[in-house]
C-alpha cells in the first residue's frame, strides 16, 4: 500500500496533528525522507526508553495507510511522559512507553480522539489468543498432512497406479510391504496423523457443526464433518478388518488442509470463533431493543 492517503477530507488524526502543530514524520508521505524542520535522516530511528516506565499495547482499527501509522506515532511521541511509541499497521497494535504517571485510560483517549476505534484489553487479548490459535492450526494442518502425504506417494499411490511409477517388480515389492504385519503400524500411524490433524486444525469446524446439529440446522460444517468422520471411519474399517476396500487418510488430511486454510486465508475472520460469536451477541443485545450505533472510522468512508 502506498504512502499517500488519497480518502479526501480531513481525517481526526489529521485534526489532532494540526492542533498540536507537527509536522509530517519521515517516511510518512514526505519526499526525500526529511523531517519537518528539512534535516534529511539516514539510518534507523533510535529511542532511549527509560527503565521506570511502562509499556501498553492497544488493540486498534482505523490505521489504514503507512501515512497514518507515522503520524500517529508522530502525535503519540508529543505527549509529556512517552518516550517511545510505534503503530503496526499491518496487526493494527500500537505500543506506547511512558511514564507511569500518565495512565492507560489518557493514552486511550488520546487515540480515540485520533479516530481509532480502540479493542478493552481483555478483547484484544481475546484476538491475539484466538490469532496465534489460528496458525497453530494450520501449522498442524500443513505439517500433518505431509507427513500423511508423503507414505501415500513413496508406497500406496505406485501400487494404485503402477504403470504410471515403478517397474512390475518394484510394484509387487511395495505390495508385498501391504500384505504384510508391518502394514498394521502403517495405517496406525496414518490414521493417527490424520486424525489428530482433523481434531486439532477444524476445531472451531467441528463445534460449528455440533452447534447446527444441537439447533436443529443443516449448514456447511455439518456436511464437511459429517463426510470426513464417514470417510476416517471407512478408511479405519478397510485398513483394520477384512472390508477390503481402499484406505483413504490421504483424502482425509488434505480435506482438513484445505478447510484449514480457506478458514485462515479465506472469507472466515481468523480473529473471531464463529462458533460462540452468535451466542454472544445474542447475550449482549437484550429481545426488543434496537441495537447501539456501531463505532465507524474514517477508513469506513
Amino acid at each position: 500500500m502506498s504512502n499517500g492517503d488519497h480518502r479526501g477530507g480531513e481525517t481526526p488524526l489529521d485534526a489532532v496533528v494540526r492542533e498540536r502543530g507537527i509536522g509530517s514524520p519521515a517516511g510518512a508521505g514526505d519526499s526525500g525522507g526529511e523531517t519537518a524542520s528539512g534535516v534529511a535522516k539516514s539510518g534507523p530511528r533510535t529511542a532511549r526508553v527509560p527503565e521506570a516506565h511502562d509499556h501498553d499495547t492497544f488493540s486498534v482499527d482505523g490505521i489504514d495507510t503507512d501515512r497514518r501509522e507515522g503520524l500517529l506515532e508522530a502525535v503519540l511521541r508529543d505527549v509529556d511522559g512517552v518516550s517511545d511509541a510505534s503503530a503496526t499497521r499491518r496487526n493494527g497494535t500500537v505500543g506506547v512507553h511512558h511514564d507511569p504517571s500518565l495512565s492507560r485510560g489518557a493514552l486511550r483517549d488520546l487515540l480515540e480522539e485520533c479516530g481509532l476505534v480502540v479493542a478493552s484489553g481483555d478483547d484484544a487479548f481475546e484476538a491475539r489468543r484466538a490469532s496465534q490459535f489460528a496458525s497453530a492450526r494450520v501449522a498442524v494442518a500443513v505439517l500433518f498432512g505431509l507427513m500423511v502425504a508423503t507414505p501415500y506417494i513413496a508406497v500406496l499411490y505406485p501400487t494404485r497406479v503402477e504403470w504410471l511409477f515403478y517397474d512390475p517388480v518394484t510394484v509387487q515389492y511395495l505390495q508385498s510391504i501391504l500384505d504384510s504385519r508391518m502394514a498394521t503400524h502403517f495405517f496406525v500411524n496414518l490414521g493417527a496423523l490424520s486424525g489428530i490433524a482433523f481434531l486439532v486444525a477444524c476445531g472451531p469446524i467441528i463445534r460449528r457443526a455440533a452447534a447446527a446439529t444441537r439447533d436443529g440446522r443443516f449448514a456447511n460444517e455439518t456436511a464437511f464433518v459429517g463426510g470426513v468422520v464417514a470417510l476416517y471411519g471407512y478408511s479405519t474399517l478397510s485398513a483394520f478388518t477384512g472390508l477390503g476396500g481402499a484406505v483413504h487418510y490421504d483424502l482425509v488430511a488434505y480435506a482438513v488442509v484445505v478447510a484449514t486454510l480457506w478458514t485462515q486465508f479465506g472469507v472466515t475472520d481468523t480473529a473471531v470463533d464463529p462458533a460462540t460469536s452468535d451466542e454472544t451477541a445474542a447475550e449482549e443485545a437484550p429481545n426488543g431493543e434496537p441495537d447501539e450505533p456501531v463505532a465507524m472510522t474514517d477508513g469506513g468512508r
